[in-house]
């Protein structure tokens, strides 16, 4: 199975509204292969000449109910900066992700947030928790894992999540006003 921009639904897809459902492990072998094609896109889609080559859009994450699968898997690939000269590449294929805490500070993109659902430019402040801890079966390391996350791959897991439940990153932005700093939130360049 090969994911590219043609298969990818987007947010005017009544699917992308709808809530998915657990999935079955030991996982299927069509579970496994779509869930590898998944992050195999999200892999694929960091390089340039790849992804024009591909027809991929640059992605950080992605969930199966974009392209059409309403069951709880994601795919997420995040490089984290340590200091200057140091990257952390954070890679998950999970299953039946669970944010089972979360802390009450909340932290926002600076630019706001984008998403292989949306072709167009949505502004405002998209507020998630500041730090998460999440729950699941990760098909990279074939074991139920769990992530203790915050920044940037916090903001990222939370985005594929609500995919899971219906939810778009537009709906958590301000309608009045989108940039409308909230207090105490951490803004991430």
């Amino acid at each position: 199975m090969k994911i590219n921009m043609d298969v990818i639904i987007r947010d005017d897809n009544p699917l992308l509204r709808e809530k998915s459902v657990d999935v079955t492990l030991p996982l299927s072998a069509e579970d496994k292969e779509l869930l590898t094609a998944m992050i195999t896109y999200v892999r694929d889609s960091r390089d340039e000449e790849l992804a024009e080559k591909e027809n991929l859009r640059p992605a950080v994450g992605l969930a199966a109910p974009q392209v059409g699968v309403l069951k709880r898997m994601i795919a997420v690939v995040v490089d984290e900066w340590k200091n200057d000269d140091e990257v952390i590449l954070h890679e998950f294929a999970l299953v039946n992700p669970r944010i089972v805490a979360h802390s009450e500070a909340k932290s926002m993109l600076s630019n706001g947030e984008g998403c292989l659902s949306v072709d167009e430019v949505i502004e405002g402040y998209v507020p998630r928790f500041a730090r998460i801890r999440v729950r699941g079966y990760d098909l990279l390391r074939e074991q139920h894992v769990e992530i203790k996350a915050h920044g940037y791959l916090s903001i990222v897991l939370q985005h594929e999540i609500d995919h899971l439940n219906g939810i778009m990153f537009y709906d958590h932005i301000n309608k009045e006003e989108p940039w409308k700093p909230i207090e105490n939130a951490l803004l991430i360049d």
